[in-house]
Protein backbone atom coordinates (compact mmCIF):
# COMPACT_ATOMS: atom_id res chain seq x y z
CA UNK A 1 0.00 0.00 0.00
CA UNK A 2 1.25 3.51 -1.03
CA UNK A 3 -0.42 6.63 -0.12
CA UNK A 4 1.19 10.00 -1.37
CA UNK A 5 -0.83 13.06 -2.06
CA UNK A 6 0.11 16.49 -3.26
CA UNK A 7 -2.23 19.61 -3.11
CA UNK A 8 -2.83 22.53 -5.60
CA UNK A 9 -5.26 24.73 -4.87
CA UNK A 10 -6.50 26.75 -7.87
CA UNK A 11 -8.23 30.02 -6.15
CA UNK A 12 -8.60 32.56 -6.79
CA UNK A 13 -7.05 31.54 -10.30
CA UNK A 14 -9.87 29.20 -11.20
CA UNK A 15 -12.72 30.10 -9.08
CA UNK A 16 -15.91 30.12 -11.40
CA UNK A 17 -19.02 32.17 -10.83
CA UNK A 18 -22.21 31.23 -11.92
CA UNK A 19 -24.82 33.48 -11.09
CA UNK A 20 -24.43 34.54 -7.71
CA UNK A 21 -22.63 31.01 -6.61
CA UNK A 22 -19.13 30.52 -6.59
CA UNK A 23 -17.83 27.33 -7.24
CA UNK A 24 -14.54 26.19 -5.40
CA UNK A 25 -12.04 24.06 -7.56
CA UNK A 26 -8.83 21.94 -6.93
CA UNK A 27 -6.36 19.90 -8.98
CA UNK A 28 -4.95 17.09 -6.76
CA UNK A 29 -1.94 15.03 -7.76
CA UNK A 30 -3.32 12.08 -5.88
CA UNK A 31 -0.30 9.97 -6.68
CA UNK A 32 3.63 10.10 -7.78
CA UNK A 33 3.79 6.61 -10.35
CA UNK A 34 7.10 5.39 -9.47
CA UNK A 35 7.43 5.91 -5.62
CA UNK A 36 7.89 2.31 -4.73
CA UNK A 37 9.46 -0.03 -5.84
CA UNK A 38 7.08 -2.56 -8.26
CA UNK A 39 4.60 1.05 -8.72
CA UNK A 40 3.22 0.70 -12.08
CA UNK A 41 4.58 3.77 -14.35
CA UNK A 42 4.03 5.85 -17.41
CA UNK A 43 0.18 4.60 -18.14
CA UNK A 44 -0.57 5.26 -21.60
CA UNK A 45 -3.60 5.18 -24.44
CA UNK A 46 -6.50 4.46 -23.67
CA UNK A 47 -5.71 3.84 -20.29
CA UNK A 48 -9.85 3.31 -19.17
CA UNK A 49 -10.05 4.31 -15.57
CA UNK A 50 -13.21 2.35 -13.96
CA UNK A 51 -15.16 2.74 -10.86
CA UNK A 52 -15.59 -0.91 -8.76
CA UNK A 53 -18.22 -1.88 -6.40
CA UNK A 54 -16.32 -0.83 -4.07
CA UNK A 55 -15.91 2.76 -4.83
CA UNK A 56 -12.60 2.56 -5.45
CA UNK A 57 -10.92 3.32 -8.92
CA UNK A 58 -9.33 0.96 -11.49
CA UNK A 59 -6.92 0.85 -14.45
CA UNK A 60 -3.60 0.06 -15.83
CA UNK A 61 -0.15 0.41 -16.90
CA UNK A 62 2.02 -0.95 -19.77
CA UNK A 63 5.18 -0.54 -17.46
CA UNK A 64 5.87 -1.75 -13.77
CA UNK A 65 5.22 -4.78 -11.48
CA UNK A 66 7.39 -7.74 -11.72
CA UNK A 67 8.16 -7.56 -15.38
CA UNK A 68 5.34 -6.44 -18.16
CA UNK A 69 2.83 -3.63 -16.19
CA UNK A 70 0.33 -3.73 -13.73
CA UNK A 71 -3.49 -4.01 -13.28
CA UNK A 72 -3.77 -1.14 -10.32
CA UNK A 73 -6.32 -0.22 -8.02
CA UNK A 74 -6.35 3.04 -6.22
CA UNK A 75 -8.40 4.65 -3.62
CA UNK A 76 -10.12 8.62 -4.30
CA UNK A 77 -7.82 9.38 -1.61
CA UNK A 78 -4.54 8.32 -3.09
CA UNK A 79 -3.68 4.79 -1.95
CA UNK A 80 -2.63 2.66 -4.63
CA UNK A 81 -2.09 -1.27 -4.57
CA UNK A 82 -1.22 -3.44 -7.27
CA UNK A 83 -3.48 -6.31 -8.09
CA UNK A 84 -2.19 -8.08 -11.02
CA UNK A 85 1.49 -7.71 -12.12
CA UNK A 86 2.12 -9.31 -15.81
CA UNK A 87 4.58 -11.76 -16.91
CA UNK A 88 4.38 -11.37 -20.41
CA UNK A 89 5.27 -15.60 -20.74
CA UNK A 90 2.90 -18.19 -21.36
CA UNK A 91 -1.09 -17.27 -21.87
CA UNK A 92 -0.67 -14.27 -19.94
CA UNK A 93 -0.36 -11.12 -21.03
CA UNK A 94 2.35 -8.12 -21.42
CA UNK A 95 1.98 -4.28 -21.48
CA UNK A 96 -1.53 -3.22 -20.63
CA UNK A 97 -2.56 -0.11 -22.79
CA UNK A 98 -6.25 -0.15 -22.67
CA UNK A 99 -7.30 -0.02 -18.82
CA UNK A 100 -10.61 -2.00 -17.53
CA UNK A 101 -14.09 -2.05 -18.03
CA UNK A 102 -16.42 -2.97 -15.08
CA UNK A 103 -18.71 -6.13 -15.77
CA UNK A 104 -22.25 -6.52 -14.80
CA UNK A 105 -20.72 -10.18 -12.65
CA UNK A 106 -18.63 -7.35 -10.68
CA UNK A 107 -15.59 -8.63 -13.18
CA UNK A 108 -12.61 -5.93 -14.42
CA UNK A 109 -12.14 -7.17 -18.55
CA UNK A 110 -9.50 -5.38 -20.41
CA UNK A 111 -6.41 -6.31 -22.92
CA UNK A 112 -2.52 -6.21 -22.98
CA UNK A 113 -1.04 -4.97 -26.31
CA UNK A 114 1.42 -8.81 -26.32
CA UNK A 115 1.94 -11.43 -24.42
CA UNK A 116 -0.33 -14.61 -24.98
CA UNK A 117 0.23 -18.05 -26.63
CA UNK A 118 0.88 -16.14 -29.80
CA UNK A 119 2.78 -12.78 -28.50
CA UNK A 120 -0.55 -10.89 -30.04
CA UNK A 121 -2.25 -9.60 -26.80
CA UNK A 122 -5.16 -11.02 -24.88
CA UNK A 123 -8.32 -10.45 -23.39
CA UNK A 124 -8.17 -10.62 -19.43
CA UNK A 125 -10.22 -10.92 -16.69
CA UNK A 126 -9.19 -9.87 -13.04
CA UNK A 127 -11.49 -9.25 -9.89
CA UNK A 128 -10.93 -6.82 -7.34
CA UNK A 129 -9.00 -8.90 -5.42
CA UNK A 130 -6.20 -10.00 -8.45
CA UNK A 131 -7.83 -13.05 -9.61
CA UNK A 132 -6.71 -13.26 -12.86
CA UNK A 133 -8.17 -14.79 -15.77
CA UNK A 134 -7.13 -14.65 -19.65
CA UNK A 135 -9.78 -15.21 -22.06
CA UNK A 136 -8.76 -15.38 -25.05
CA UNK A 137 -5.16 -14.90 -26.93
CA UNK A 138 -5.18 -13.59 -30.14
CA UNK A 139 -2.95 -15.21 -32.95
CA UNK A 140 -2.06 -11.82 -34.77
CA UNK A 141 -4.20 -13.01 -37.75
CA UNK A 142 -7.81 -13.38 -39.00
CA UNK A 143 -8.94 -12.72 -35.04
CA UNK A 144 -6.68 -9.65 -34.71
CA UNK A 145 -4.01 -8.34 -32.51
CA UNK A 146 -2.30 -5.58 -30.69
CA UNK A 147 -5.13 -4.00 -28.92
CA UNK A 148 -5.01 -0.91 -27.05
CA UNK A 149 -8.63 -0.41 -25.92
CA UNK A 150 -10.60 -2.82 -23.43
CA UNK A 151 -13.76 -4.52 -24.54
CA UNK A 152 -16.81 -3.09 -23.34
CA UNK A 153 -20.31 -4.97 -22.28
CA UNK A 154 -23.11 -5.14 -24.50
CA UNK A 155 -26.54 -5.17 -23.52
CA UNK A 156 -26.95 -8.71 -24.41
CA UNK A 157 -23.83 -9.48 -21.46
CA UNK A 158 -21.37 -10.04 -24.22
CA UNK A 159 -18.38 -8.13 -24.75
CA UNK A 160 -17.02 -5.91 -27.56
CA UNK A 161 -14.06 -4.36 -28.47
CA UNK A 162 -11.48 -3.66 -31.47
CA UNK A 163 -7.65 -4.52 -32.16
CA UNK A 164 -5.55 -2.18 -33.53
CA UNK A 165 -4.06 -4.87 -35.87
CA UNK A 166 -3.94 -8.36 -37.48
CA UNK A 167 -7.51 -9.28 -39.53
CA UNK A 168 -7.25 -8.89 -43.04
CA UNK A 169 -3.59 -10.12 -43.57
CA UNK A 170 -3.71 -8.28 -47.16
CA UNK A 171 -4.55 -5.03 -46.04
CA UNK A 172 -2.15 -2.76 -44.04
CA UNK A 173 0.91 -4.66 -44.34
CA UNK A 174 -0.50 -7.23 -42.32
CA UNK A 175 -4.09 -5.79 -41.05
CA UNK A 176 -5.67 -2.84 -40.18
CA UNK A 177 -7.52 -4.12 -36.81
CA UNK A 178 -11.11 -5.95 -35.93
CA UNK A 179 -14.02 -5.63 -34.25
CA UNK A 180 -14.74 -8.35 -31.83
CA UNK A 181 -17.39 -10.06 -30.06
CA UNK A 182 -16.41 -12.44 -26.63
CA UNK A 183 -18.29 -13.68 -24.15
CA UNK A 184 -17.61 -14.29 -20.66
CA UNK A 185 -16.60 -17.87 -21.44
CA UNK A 186 -14.14 -16.53 -24.04
CA UNK A 187 -15.80 -17.70 -26.75
CA UNK A 188 -14.34 -14.86 -29.54
CA UNK A 189 -15.70 -14.01 -33.11
CA UNK A 190 -14.68 -11.77 -35.62
CA UNK A 191 -17.55 -9.16 -36.36
CA UNK A 192 -15.56 -6.92 -38.76
CA UNK A 193 -12.38 -6.18 -40.28
CA UNK A 194 -10.93 -3.20 -41.24
CA UNK A 195 -9.49 -2.47 -44.40
CA UNK A 196 -7.96 1.31 -45.34
CA UNK A 197 -11.21 2.14 -47.13
CA UNK A 198 -13.40 1.37 -44.59
CA UNK A 199 -10.72 2.55 -41.19
CA UNK A 200 -7.52 1.71 -40.22
CA UNK A 201 -6.04 1.29 -36.84
CA UNK A 202 -9.24 1.31 -34.39
CA UNK A 203 -7.48 2.23 -31.08
CA UNK A 204 -10.30 2.99 -29.25
CA UNK A 205 -13.39 1.32 -26.85
CA UNK A 206 -16.58 1.02 -28.22
CA UNK A 207 -19.70 2.90 -26.91
CA UNK A 208 -22.97 1.33 -27.00
CA UNK A 209 -25.30 4.20 -28.53
CA UNK A 210 -29.09 4.14 -27.29
CA UNK A 211 -30.13 2.73 -30.61
CA UNK A 212 -28.11 -0.92 -29.59
CA UNK A 213 -25.79 -0.16 -32.07
CA UNK A 214 -22.12 0.50 -31.62
CA UNK A 215 -20.16 3.59 -32.54
CA UNK A 216 -16.14 4.08 -32.45
CA UNK A 217 -13.40 5.78 -34.53
CA UNK A 218 -10.66 4.63 -36.58
CA UNK A 219 -7.45 6.65 -36.56
CA UNK A 220 -6.49 6.13 -39.87
CA UNK A 221 -7.87 5.45 -42.86
CA UNK A 222 -11.30 6.46 -44.99
CA UNK A 223 -11.54 8.77 -47.67
CA UNK A 224 -8.32 10.55 -47.60
CA UNK A 225 -6.99 8.54 -44.74
CA UNK A 226 -7.48 11.03 -42.00
CA UNK A 227 -9.91 8.46 -40.04
CA UNK A 228 -13.42 7.90 -39.67
CA UNK A 229 -16.08 7.47 -37.38
CA UNK A 230 -18.10 4.08 -37.57
CA UNK A 231 -20.81 2.14 -36.64
CA UNK A 232 -21.74 -1.57 -36.24
CA UNK A 233 -24.44 -3.23 -35.10
CA UNK A 234 -24.01 -6.44 -32.72
CA UNK A 235 -24.44 -8.64 -35.72
CA UNK A 236 -21.95 -7.12 -37.70
CA UNK A 237 -23.51 -5.13 -39.89
CA UNK A 238 -20.60 -2.16 -40.75
CA UNK A 239 -21.00 1.48 -41.87
CA UNK A 240 -19.14 4.03 -41.88
CA UNK A 241 -20.85 6.71 -40.24
CA UNK A 242 -18.02 10.17 -40.86
CA UNK A 243 -14.84 10.55 -42.89
CA UNK A 244 -12.53 13.01 -41.20
CA UNK A 245 -11.17 15.81 -43.31
CA UNK A 246 -8.47 18.45 -41.86
CA UNK A 247 -10.64 20.77 -41.50
CA UNK A 248 -13.27 19.21 -39.40
CA UNK A 249 -10.57 17.20 -37.09
CA UNK A 250 -8.14 14.34 -38.28
CA UNK A 251 -6.71 11.21 -37.12
CA UNK A 252 -9.47 10.35 -34.14
CA UNK A 253 -7.41 8.96 -31.22
CA UNK A 254 -10.06 8.98 -29.27
CA UNK A 255 -13.09 7.01 -27.94
CA UNK A 256 -16.88 8.42 -28.64
CA UNK A 257 -19.48 9.38 -25.62
CA UNK A 258 -22.97 9.72 -26.13
CA UNK A 259 -24.38 13.03 -24.75
CA UNK A 260 -27.56 13.44 -23.04
CA UNK A 261 -28.85 14.62 -26.03
CA UNK A 262 -28.42 11.49 -28.09
CA UNK A 263 -25.75 13.12 -30.10
CA UNK A 264 -21.80 11.53 -30.13
CA UNK A 265 -18.62 14.03 -28.76
CA UNK A 266 -15.02 13.06 -29.16
CA UNK A 267 -11.94 14.44 -30.33
CA UNK A 268 -8.91 14.47 -32.98
CA UNK A 269 -5.32 14.84 -32.39
CA UNK A 270 -5.07 16.89 -35.42
CA UNK A 271 -7.08 18.93 -37.82
CA UNK A 272 -8.80 22.26 -36.86
CA UNK A 273 -8.25 25.98 -37.77
CA UNK A 274 -4.79 25.54 -36.05
CA UNK A 275 -4.23 21.70 -36.96
CA UNK A 276 -3.97 21.07 -33.17
CA UNK A 277 -7.01 19.22 -32.44
CA UNK A 278 -10.78 19.65 -32.17
CA UNK A 279 -13.63 18.58 -30.30
CA UNK A 280 -16.45 17.65 -32.20
CA UNK A 281 -20.17 16.82 -32.33
CA UNK A 282 -21.53 14.19 -34.57
CA UNK A 283 -25.20 12.79 -34.95
CA UNK A 284 -25.79 9.43 -35.26
CA UNK A 285 -26.62 9.86 -38.81
CA UNK A 286 -23.07 11.49 -39.18
CA UNK A 287 -23.67 15.33 -39.41
CA UNK A 288 -20.49 16.53 -37.85
CA UNK A 289 -20.13 19.92 -35.77
CA UNK A 290 -16.60 21.26 -34.70
CA UNK A 291 -17.49 22.92 -31.26
CA UNK A 292 -13.78 24.02 -30.78
CA UNK A 293 -10.39 24.08 -32.23
CA UNK A 294 -7.77 23.97 -29.82
CA UNK A 295 -5.20 26.85 -30.72
CA UNK A 296 -1.56 25.24 -30.23
CA UNK A 297 -0.75 26.90 -27.57
CA UNK A 298 -2.76 27.99 -24.10
CA UNK A 299 -5.48 25.79 -25.15
CA UNK A 300 -3.06 23.13 -25.35
CA UNK A 301 -2.98 20.72 -28.55
CA UNK A 302 -3.46 16.88 -29.38
CA UNK A 303 -5.86 16.04 -27.57
CA UNK A 304 -5.55 11.55 -27.57
CA UNK A 305 -7.86 11.07 -24.93
CA UNK A 306 -11.89 11.60 -25.25
CA UNK A 307 -14.47 13.41 -23.31
CA UNK A 308 -16.33 12.64 -20.07
CA UNK A 309 -19.83 14.20 -19.66
CA UNK A 310 -19.71 15.05 -16.55
CA UNK A 311 -22.77 15.36 -13.94
CA UNK A 312 -23.21 19.31 -14.35
CA UNK A 313 -23.90 18.57 -18.11
CA UNK A 314 -20.35 19.62 -19.48
CA UNK A 315 -17.62 17.64 -20.99
CA UNK A 316 -14.15 17.34 -19.48
CA UNK A 317 -10.61 16.59 -21.63
CA UNK A 318 -7.50 16.75 -21.80
CA UNK A 319 -4.77 17.86 -24.08
CA UNK A 320 -1.30 15.74 -24.38
CA UNK A 321 0.79 18.92 -25.51
CA UNK A 322 0.59 22.65 -25.51
CA UNK A 323 -0.37 24.76 -22.71
CA UNK A 324 1.77 27.84 -20.57
CA UNK A 325 3.84 25.50 -18.27
CA UNK A 326 7.19 24.69 -19.99
CA UNK A 327 8.23 20.86 -19.78
CA UNK A 328 11.12 19.84 -21.64
CA UNK A 329 12.50 23.31 -22.74
CA UNK A 330 9.15 24.20 -24.48
CA UNK A 331 5.82 24.86 -23.91
CA UNK A 332 4.25 21.00 -24.13
CA UNK A 333 3.16 19.67 -20.88
CA UNK A 334 -0.67 19.52 -21.71
CA UNK A 335 -3.96 20.99 -20.19
CA UNK A 336 -7.27 19.95 -18.65
CA UNK A 337 -10.46 21.75 -20.28
CA UNK A 338 -14.10 21.71 -19.35
CA UNK A 339 -16.47 22.39 -23.17
CA UNK A 340 -19.77 22.46 -22.94
CA UNK A 341 -22.43 20.59 -25.51
CA UNK A 342 -22.87 23.86 -27.18
CA UNK A 343 -18.65 24.96 -27.87
CA UNK A 344 -18.04 27.17 -24.88
CA UNK A 345 -14.26 26.23 -23.85
CA UNK A 346 -12.15 26.76 -20.79
CA UNK A 347 -8.70 25.52 -19.21
CA UNK A 348 -8.90 24.11 -16.20
CA UNK A 349 -5.96 23.52 -15.18
CA UNK A 350 -2.37 23.71 -16.82
CA UNK A 351 0.15 20.49 -16.05
CA UNK A 352 3.72 21.82 -15.18
CA UNK A 353 5.58 18.52 -14.99
CA UNK A 354 5.48 18.22 -11.25
CA UNK A 355 1.95 18.10 -10.99
CA UNK A 356 2.19 15.96 -14.32
CA UNK A 357 2.94 16.13 -17.84
CA UNK A 358 1.15 14.06 -21.22
CA UNK A 359 -2.12 13.47 -19.73
CA UNK A 360 -3.44 11.23 -22.86
CA UNK A 361 -6.53 9.13 -21.66
CA UNK A 362 -9.99 10.01 -20.98
CA UNK A 363 -10.72 11.62 -17.63
CA UNK A 364 -13.35 9.65 -15.74
CA UNK A 365 -15.93 10.91 -13.05
CA UNK A 366 -15.92 9.17 -9.89
CA UNK A 367 -20.26 9.02 -8.48
CA UNK A 368 -18.80 11.23 -5.65
CA UNK A 369 -18.63 13.99 -7.97
CA UNK A 370 -14.53 14.11 -8.74
CA UNK A 371 -12.89 13.77 -12.05
CA UNK A 372 -10.16 11.84 -12.26
CA UNK A 373 -7.42 11.01 -14.49
CA UNK A 374 -3.47 10.16 -15.19
CA UNK A 375 -0.33 11.11 -17.32
CA UNK A 376 2.06 9.41 -18.98
CA UNK A 377 4.86 11.58 -17.64
CA UNK A 378 5.62 14.22 -15.14
CA UNK A 379 5.34 13.80 -11.37
CA UNK A 380 8.16 13.24 -8.97
CA UNK A 381 8.75 9.41 -8.84
CA UNK A 382 12.08 8.35 -9.22
CA UNK A 383 12.09 4.43 -8.13
CA UNK A 384 13.99 2.69 -10.78
CA UNK A 385 13.35 1.83 -13.59
CA UNK A 386 12.00 5.01 -14.04
CA UNK A 387 13.30 8.69 -13.43
CA UNK A 388 12.06 11.83 -11.97
CA UNK A 389 9.64 13.58 -14.71
CA UNK A 390 9.06 10.43 -16.48
CA UNK A 391 6.78 7.99 -14.05
CA UNK A 392 3.59 9.86 -14.51
CA UNK A 393 0.74 10.89 -11.79
CA UNK A 394 -2.94 10.00 -11.38
CA UNK A 395 -4.85 13.13 -10.44
CA UNK A 396 -8.46 14.12 -9.33
CA UNK A 397 -10.13 17.32 -9.86
CA UNK A 398 -13.04 18.53 -7.78
CA UNK A 399 -15.33 21.06 -7.89
CA UNK A 400 -18.43 22.39 -5.75
CA UNK A 401 -20.37 22.54 -9.24
CA UNK A 402 -19.90 18.86 -9.95
CA UNK A 403 -22.63 17.01 -8.09
CA UNK A 404 -22.47 13.36 -6.71
CA UNK A 405 -24.84 10.70 -8.26
CA UNK A 406 -25.28 7.46 -9.13
CA UNK A 407 -24.21 5.40 -12.12
CA UNK A 408 -25.95 2.26 -13.45
CA UNK A 409 -24.43 -0.67 -15.16
CA UNK A 410 -26.95 -1.05 -17.62
CA UNK A 411 -28.83 1.61 -18.97
CA UNK A 412 -31.63 0.20 -20.14
CA UNK A 413 -33.68 -3.42 -19.69
CA UNK A 414 -37.20 -4.52 -19.16
CA UNK A 415 -39.53 -5.14 -16.39
CA UNK A 416 -38.23 -7.80 -13.90
CA UNK A 417 -34.28 -7.24 -15.06
CA UNK A 418 -32.12 -6.50 -11.86
CA UNK A 419 -29.92 -3.25 -12.70
CA UNK A 420 -27.07 -2.39 -10.62
CA UNK A 421 -25.72 0.53 -8.84
CA UNK A 422 -22.61 2.33 -7.86
CA UNK A 423 -22.76 5.34 -5.90
CA UNK A 424 -22.17 6.12 -1.89
CA UNK A 425 -23.69 6.38 1.09
CA UNK A 426 -25.85 3.34 0.76
CA UNK A 427 -27.56 2.54 3.95
CA UNK A 428 -29.68 -0.31 4.64
CA UNK A 429 -33.40 0.68 5.83
CA UNK A 430 -32.69 4.23 4.75
CA UNK A 431 -32.33 3.83 0.89
CA UNK A 432 -35.11 4.22 -1.85
CA UNK A 433 -35.08 3.34 -5.13
CA UNK A 434 -36.98 5.29 -7.90
CA UNK A 435 -37.13 4.61 -11.40
CA UNK A 436 -38.90 7.79 -13.17
CA UNK A 437 -41.28 7.92 -9.77
CA UNK A 438 -42.12 4.61 -9.91
CA UNK A 439 -40.69 2.98 -6.74
CA UNK A 440 -38.34 -0.25 -6.56
CA UNK A 441 -37.37 -2.44 -4.14
CA UNK A 442 -33.19 -2.08 -3.30
CA UNK A 443 -31.15 -4.49 -2.19
CA UNK A 444 -28.01 -2.81 -0.56
CA UNK A 445 -25.04 -4.56 -0.66
CA UNK A 446 -22.63 -2.32 0.52
CA UNK A 447 -22.30 1.70 1.28
CA UNK A 448 -21.38 1.54 -2.67
CA UNK A 449 -23.63 -0.87 -4.35
CA UNK A 450 -26.96 -1.87 -4.79
CA UNK A 451 -29.45 -3.34 -6.91
CA UNK A 452 -32.65 -3.21 -7.93
CA UNK A 453 -35.44 -4.72 -10.55
CA UNK A 454 -37.20 -2.57 -12.75
CA UNK A 455 -40.18 -2.48 -11.55
CA UNK A 456 -43.59 -2.65 -12.88
CA UNK A 457 -45.09 0.40 -14.34
CA UNK A 458 -41.63 2.39 -15.02
CA UNK A 459 -41.28 4.53 -17.54
CA UNK A 460 -38.19 5.74 -19.28
CA UNK A 461 -36.49 8.73 -17.30
CA UNK A 462 -34.00 9.59 -14.67
CA UNK A 463 -33.37 6.96 -12.29
CA UNK A 464 -32.90 8.24 -8.23
CA UNK A 465 -31.82 6.86 -5.57
CA UNK A 466 -32.34 8.77 -1.70
CA UNK A 467 -30.39 7.48 1.28
CA UNK A 468 -30.12 9.20 4.25
CA UNK A 469 -31.98 12.04 2.94
CA UNK A 470 -30.20 12.63 0.25
CA UNK A 471 -31.22 12.55 -3.26
CA UNK A 472 -28.76 11.15 -6.22
CA UNK A 473 -29.66 11.12 -9.94
CA UNK A 474 -28.61 8.51 -12.15
CA UNK A 475 -25.93 10.58 -14.74
CA UNK A 476 -27.74 9.17 -17.74
CA UNK A 477 -31.44 8.28 -18.86
CA UNK A 478 -32.56 4.97 -18.03
CA UNK A 479 -34.63 3.47 -20.57
CA UNK A 480 -37.61 0.56 -19.78
CA UNK A 481 -37.77 -1.79 -22.79
CA UNK A 482 -40.72 -2.01 -23.98
CA UNK A 483 -42.66 -5.63 -24.55
CA UNK A 484 -45.39 -6.76 -26.88
CA UNK A 485 -47.28 -10.13 -25.34
CA UNK A 486 -50.73 -10.53 -27.75
CA UNK A 487 -52.78 -8.42 -29.87
CA UNK A 488 -56.45 -9.25 -31.08
CA UNK A 489 -58.13 -9.57 -33.38
CA UNK A 490 -54.92 -11.06 -35.50
CA UNK A 491 -56.18 -10.68 -38.66
CA UNK A 492 -58.48 -7.95 -40.49
CA UNK A 493 -58.82 -5.25 -42.90
CA UNK A 494 -58.11 -1.52 -42.90
CA UNK A 495 -60.02 0.50 -40.32
CA UNK A 496 -60.22 -2.68 -38.07
CA UNK A 497 -59.41 -1.73 -34.14
CA UNK A 498 -56.66 -3.57 -32.59
CA UNK A 499 -56.03 -4.39 -29.11
CA UNK A 500 -52.70 -5.05 -28.29
CA UNK A 501 -51.17 -6.13 -24.99
CA UNK A 502 -47.99 -5.46 -23.26
CA UNK A 503 -45.77 -4.19 -20.71
CA UNK A 504 -44.22 -0.68 -20.42
CA UNK A 505 -46.65 0.65 -23.42
CA UNK A 506 -47.46 4.36 -21.33
CA UNK A 507 -44.87 6.32 -23.39
CA UNK A 508 -45.96 4.51 -26.51
CA UNK A 509 -45.38 7.74 -29.75
CA UNK A 510 -45.81 5.23 -32.33
CA UNK A 511 -47.33 1.87 -33.51
CA UNK A 512 -47.17 0.23 -36.79
CA UNK A 513 -48.63 -2.72 -38.61
CA UNK A 514 -46.09 -3.99 -41.04
CA UNK A 515 -44.03 -1.04 -41.37
CA UNK A 516 -47.08 1.44 -41.75
CA UNK A 517 -47.42 3.90 -39.00
CA UNK A 518 -50.91 4.31 -37.80
CA UNK A 519 -52.27 7.59 -37.27
CA UNK A 520 -54.93 6.28 -34.94
CA UNK A 521 -53.82 4.46 -31.41
CA UNK A 522 -54.75 5.10 -27.75
CA UNK A 523 -52.51 4.12 -24.86
CA UNK A 524 -55.14 2.63 -22.07
CA UNK A 525 -53.14 1.81 -19.85
CA UNK A 526 -49.51 0.53 -19.08
CA UNK A 527 -50.32 -2.97 -20.58
CA UNK A 528 -52.45 -1.83 -23.25
CA UNK A 529 -52.82 0.29 -26.55
CA UNK A 530 -56.01 0.57 -28.88
CA UNK A 531 -54.50 1.18 -32.37
CA UNK A 532 -56.99 1.47 -35.78
CA UNK A 533 -54.90 -0.59 -38.96
CA UNK A 534 -54.33 2.38 -40.95
CA UNK A 535 -54.51 3.06 -44.97
CA UNK A 536 -51.57 0.89 -46.96
CA UNK A 537 -50.87 -1.50 -43.84
CA UNK A 538 -49.65 -4.87 -45.41
CA UNK A 539 -49.61 -8.45 -43.43
CA UNK A 540 -47.10 -8.29 -40.98
CA UNK A 541 -45.82 -7.77 -37.51
CA UNK A 542 -47.21 -5.18 -34.85
CA UNK A 543 -44.11 -2.44 -33.58
CA UNK A 544 -44.54 -0.10 -30.29
CA UNK A 545 -42.22 2.28 -30.08
CA UNK A 546 -41.99 4.09 -26.57
CA UNK A 547 -39.71 6.38 -24.96
CA UNK A 548 -37.60 3.05 -24.37
CA UNK A 549 -37.04 1.56 -27.52
CA UNK A 550 -39.29 -0.65 -30.42
CA UNK A 551 -41.05 -3.73 -29.78
CA UNK A 552 -42.34 -6.35 -31.99
CA UNK A 553 -44.78 -8.85 -32.15
CA UNK A 554 -43.79 -12.23 -32.44
CA UNK A 555 -46.81 -13.50 -34.77
CA UNK A 556 -48.28 -11.33 -37.74
CA UNK A 557 -50.97 -9.21 -38.10
CA UNK A 558 -52.77 -9.86 -41.26
CA UNK A 559 -54.67 -7.40 -43.50
CA UNK A 560 -57.16 -8.81 -45.35
CA UNK A 561 -59.20 -7.53 -48.61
Amino acid sequence: MRYIRVLLHIVPALVLLIGCSVQAQTFSVLYNFGSEAGDPFQPAYSGIVAQGRDGNLYSTAPHGGTCCGTVFQITPAGKLTNIHSFSGSGDDGGFPHGGVTLGTDGNFYGTTYEGGTSESGVVFKVTSGGTYTTLYSFTGGSDGGFPYAPPIEGNDGNFYGTTAFGGDVNACNGGCGTIYKITTAGKLTTLYQFDITHGNGPYTPLVQGTDGNFYGTAEYGGVGNAGLVFKITPAGKFTVVYNFDETHGEFPLAPLVQGSDGNFYGTTEYGGVHSSGVVFKITPAGKITVLHSMNGTSDGSEPYGGLVQASDGNFYGTNVYGGTKTCNGSNDCGTFFKITPKGAFSVLYQFDGTTGEQPAITPFQHTAGSVYGDTQAGGTGDVSPCTTGNCGVFYGWSSSGLPAFVSLLNYSGKVGKTIEFLGQGFVKGKTTVSFNGTAAIATIASGSYLTAAVPSGATTGLVTVTTSGVKLASNKIFRVTPQITSFNPTSGPIGTSVTIAGVSLTQTKKVTFGGVAATDFTVDSDKQVTATVPTGAVTGHIEITTAGGTAASSGVFTVTQ
